[in-house]
């Protein structure tokens, strides 16, 4: 089944662009380039044979079984979380080691700090990729995974309820043409990284999975030092159904992963 729905591309300028997050030490302020809302279609692939593969499709979506509530703020929850993600990730790549560095609660609401990214984009480009290495593993060890086959996956799962609006949408790799990329600074206030936003291409083939549970999640790509495409995503407002005003909640992990060979022995 195919809907329709409205995503915020990138434009192309003369001139490098950048997002800066919590800009002027205000928590949640974000100051963004332009962007060209645009529509597009969408194919639900919640029908089991039509769901992706990792090793073809840079995303897969599966089943994930967790008790950890990730909005209980009272009490320490990312170590048991992240078990959950090891187990998970373990259970389906020939991974040697995951270093999960990074957690982002999602609310779509005006108080939020933290609201569903709008923008199509990739979370990484090559330069910035080397740099989080670095930036986690220091010069040595960093030197010591570029040598092998590392690579950077996100784990997105909704939280509390089953996405009724703004689910997460995938551009297949394949239909991707390398003039579509466009390098951005990410300037946060401590640190500053580069990602990559997707101008718009008619030739774009967008998945989503419809009404995921928090028993389901999403594993993407979103850099890979041996050539695994990096996998365009965003936040989808969907329009055959305006009235439903459901908050989406999600949490993403950010996981740094090893693999033990190429990455058609880590799916073996």
């Amino acid at each position: 089944m195919t809907a329709t729905a409205t995503v915020n591309y990138h434009i192309h300028k003369p001139e490098r662009q950048a997002f800066e997050l919590d800009a002027g030490g205000i928590v949640g302020k974000l100051v963004s380039p332009e962007l060209s809302p645009t529509k597009i279609s969408v194919l639900d692939v919640r029908p089991a044979d039509r769901n992706p593969l990792f090793e073809q499709a840079s995303v897969e979506f599966g089943a994930f079984q967790t008790n950890v509530n990730v909005l209980n703020n009272e009490v320490e929850w990312q170590s048991g979380y992240e078990t959950d993600i090891k187990r998970f990730l373990k259970a389906r790549l020939a991974i040697d080691e995951i270093v999960i560095f990074d957690h982002t609660v999602r609310i779509d609401d005006e108080a939020s700090d933290r609201k569903p990214a709008r923008n199509v984009h990739s979370d990484y480009s090559s330069d910035g990729a080397q740099q989080r290495l670095i930036d986690l593993l220091g010069e040595a060890q960093a030197a010591e995974w570029a040598a092998g086959h590392y690579a950077f996956i996100n784990v997105w799962r909704p939280v509390e309820a089953e996405i009724k609006s703004s689910p997460l949408g995938f551009i297949l790799p394949e239909s991707v043409d390398e003039k579509d990329w466009i390098l951005l600074d990410l300037i946060y206030p401590e640190r500053q990284g580069q990602i990559l936003g997707l101008a718009a291409n008619p030739a774009h083939q967008w998945i989503y999975r419809s009404k995921m549970t928090p028993d389901e999640v999403a594993f993407f790509n979103i850099f890979d030092n041996r050539g695994l495409p990096s996998v365009p995503h965003s936040a989808l407002d969907m329009t055959d159904n305006p009235t439903i005003r459901a908050v989406r909640k999600s949490i993403e992990s950010r996981t740094l992963v090893r693999y033990r060979g190429s990455i058609q022995d880590a799916l073996a």
